[in-house]
C-alpha cells in the first residue's frame, strides 16, 4: 500500500502501479465474474472488465435494458444471460442493481450464493441497513464491495481516456481467506484510479449524505435560492442564471477542481476575494446545522426507510418523472438549455 499525505492526515491507499491489471488478471484467472444489472453502474464496470481481458458475463432481464447490453456487445447465450442463469454461472456474483431492485431480486440471487462463492456490490446501503431491506448473505460466502467515487458513465468516458475513477473498498465478509486480492482485483478491473479503505457502514452513510448534500441536494438548492433572489430583484434569467450556474461550472469549477480553491481565490479580483473570504463564514455557520441534521438523518437508517418506501410505491416510477419534469420545466433549468445552445462550442 501507498501511504499519503491527506491535508496532514495519512491514510493507505492502493495504486495501479503496485497491484498491477497483470496481478489483477492472475488473481481473477479461474473466476466467473456475474455483473447483474445493467442500470447505472452496470454497462461501465462490465465493459471495462471486458475489455481488460476478465471472464465476465451479464445477467439482466428481458426488456430495454437486455436490448442496449445487445448493442453493447454482449451476446445471448454466450456472455448475456438471464439473472439466474448468470447467477448460477458466477464465482463471483456484482450486484449492481438499484437499491430497490436488490430487494425484489434478492430471493433469486440468495438461492445461487453457494459456498465460496463472492457477492460484490458497489453501495453499502443493502447490507448497511439488512434489517429494513432483507439482504443477509449466507454466511460461507465472501462478501465485498469497490465503489466507484462516481457515476458509471463517467468510469467508463475515463477509462476509455486511459484514466481511473477512485474508489473506496470494503470486505464485509472474507469466508475464503482470498476476499481482499478479489475485492482489489475488480477495483483494478473496473478501471478505479487509486483504492481507499472504507466500511459498508461508512461508505452507504458518507454516499447517501453527499447525494442529499453538495453532490446534489444542497447543490440545487443553494443555486436555486440564489437565482430566485436575483430575479426577484430584478434581474434578467440570462443574468441571474449566468452569475449563479454558468460561471460556476463553466469557469470556476474546472479551476478548483484542478488547483484548489486557494488558487482560484487568489486569482480572482481583490473585490471576489474580499467577498468571498467574508461570507464564507456565515454560509459555513447556516449550512453545517442542516448537514448535521442531515448526517443524523441517514446514520439512524431514517433516509433510508424513506428511499425503502417511496421506491416501493406501485406508482414510484411515475411520482418521480413528475417531480423530475417540474425541475426540468422550471425557469432555472430552462434558462439552461438556451445558454448552453450560446456556448462557443455550440455556434
Amino acid at each position: 500500500m501507498a501511504i499519503l499525505n491527506f491535508g496532514g492526515v495519512e491514510e493507505q491507499v492502493i495504486t495501479r502501479e503496485e497491484f498491477t491489471l497483470e496481478k489483477a488478471r492472475e488473481v481473477l484467472k479461474d473466476e466467473t465474474i456475474a455483473v447483474i444489472g445493467y442500470g447505472v453502474q452496470g454497462p461501465g464496470q462490465s465493459m471495462n472488465l471486458r475489455d481488460n481481458g476478465f471472464n465476465v458475463i451479464v445477467g439482466q432481464r428481458q426488456g430495454k435494458t437486455f436490448e442496449k447490453a445487445i448493442n453493447d456487445g454482449w451476446k445471448p447465450g454466450e456472455t448475456l444471460f438471464s439473472i439466474e442463469e448468470a447467477c448460477q454461472r458466477g464465482t463471483i456474483i456484482m450486484c449492481l442493481l438499484s437499491d430497490a431492485a436488490v430487494m425484489s431480486v434478492w430471493p433469486t440471487i440468495k438461492q445461487y450464493l453457494t459456498p465460496g462463492k463472492a457477492l460484490y456490490f458497489s453501495h453499502g446501503f443493502a447490507i448497511t441497513w439488512n434489517d429494513r431491506t432483507g439482504c443477509v448473505p449466507p454466511t460461507d460466502i465472501d462478501v465485498i464491495m469497490v465503489a466507484p467515487k462516481g457515476s458509471g458513465t463517467s468510469l467508463r468516458t475515463m477509462f476509455l481516456e486511459g484514466r481511473g475513477l477512485n474508489s473506496s473498498y470494503a470486505i464485509y465478509q472474507d469466508v475464503t481467506g482470498r476476499a481482499y486480492e478479489r475485492t482489489i482485483a475488480l477495483g483494478i478491473g473496473i478501471g478505479s484510479g487509486y483504492l481507499f479503505e472504507t466500511t459498508f457502514q461508512r461508505e452507504a452513510t458518507s454516499d447517501l449524505t453527499g447525494e442529499r448534500g453538495s453532490l446534489m441536494g444542497a447543490i440545487q438548492g443553494l443555486l436555486l435560492a440564489q437565482y430566485e433572489v436575483l430575479r426577484e430583484n430584478g434581474h434578467t434569467p440570462s443574468e441571474a442564471f449566468n452569475e449563479t450556474v454558468e460561471e460556476l461550472t463553466q469557469s470556476l469549477m474546472p479551476l478548483f477542481a484542478e488547483k484548489g480553491m486557494d488558487w482560484m481565490y487568489a486569482n480572482c479580483s481583490t473585490t471576489a476575494q474580499r467577498g468571498a473570504l467574508d461570507w464564507m463564514t456565515p454560509f459555513h455557520d447556516a449550512i453545517k446545522p442542516v448537514v448535521q441534521r442531515l448526517y443524523e438523518s441517514v446514520k439512524s437508517g431514517n433516509e433510508a426507510q424513506i428511499s425503502i418506501d417511496s421506491n416501493s410505491q406501485p406508482d414510484y416510477r411515475d411520482k418521480l418523472n413528475e417531480e423530475l419534469r417540474a425541475l426540468r420545466e422550471s425557469e432555472m433549468w430552462q434558462t439552461a438549455v438556451t445558454v448552453r445552445k450560446l456556448r462557443p462550442e455550440n455556434n
